[in-house]
């Protein structure tokens, strides 16, 4: 069982932005995945193991997320805009927790996302 973060890269925001804004979507996809699956949130606890990922743009972001919504636990994170990026911007995807299984057929050819200190 794994959780999968995708952030978009093209936004170009800051460390902090990108760790707020991965920190809400685990924790917006974990809540979904509690309401539909427990079982898997149980197996997953213990671990948490985690992945973050990066796409280069909306369009990207929002293929998955459509693709992805049919068969996991889903949420797309939008910004409120009090910071670095326009209000409603969609900055983040989380996954799960979902068998790695499933979820990595979909995700191969993401790239890890880097942030250089």
């Amino acid at each position: 069982m794994k959780q999968v973060l995708i952030i978009r890269s093209d936004l170009k925001m800051g460390k902090g932005k990108i760790a707020a804004q991965a920190s809400h979507a685990s924790v917006s996809a974990y809540i979904k995945t509690l309401n539909k699956n427990k079982d898997w949130v149980d197996e997953w606890i213990d671990h948490q193991k985690k992945i973050v990922l990066k796409v280069d743009s909306l369009e990207e972001m929002l293929r998955l997320f459509e693709l992805l919504k049919k068969e996991f636990p889903c949420s797309l994170i939008k910004d409120a805009g009090h910071t670095q990026v326009a209000p409603g911007s969609v900055t983040a995807l989380g996954i799960g927790p979902v068998p790695e299984s499933k979820i990595n057929p979909y995700i191969k050819n993401l790239k890890l996302l880097w942030i250089y200190v």
